[in-house]
């Protein structure tokens, strides 16, 4: 007997992209809200003390806007984070050094991030 798969209609994503902060610690952040309620995940980036909060708490309130424009009568109470990931944009190597071991020396990288978030209603 196989579990039955419950489907879940998505109800609205939201994207952000280019956002200048390295993947790695989007992710820390994105990891915090996936699974939440809409509200507390606001809640919890509200409060949250990492740089990662203000963008991703942006894309999040366009997932919101896109619901309430897609279906003007759901109930923002009932959203919750189906899906949240970040994914690496474009990494951008600064004409500058930075010395390493043994007389080697690297370029510094400055990374970006994408970040998409999928909304769920609770049944």
């Amino acid at each position: 007997m196989a579990k039955e798969k419950k489907e879940i209609a998505e109800v609205s994503k939201a994207k952000g992209k280019y956002f200048k902060i390295s993947p790695q610690k989007a992710r820390l952040v994105i990891d915090l809200i996936r699974g939440q309620n809409v509200t507390k995940a606001l809640a919890l980036l509200k409060v949250t003390p990492k740089r990662a909060c203000r963008p991703i708490e942006k894309v999040l309130k366009s997932a919101i806007a896109n619901a309430k424009e897609k279906q003007p009568t759901i109930d923002v109470d009932t959203l919750y984070v189906y899906r949240a990931y970040v994914d690496s944009g474009p990494t951008k190597m600064w004409k500058r050094i930075r010395p390493t071991s043994m007389l080697k020396t690297m370029r510094i990288m400055r990374r970006h991030s994408h970040v998409t978030i999928h909304l769920a209603e609770k049944t």
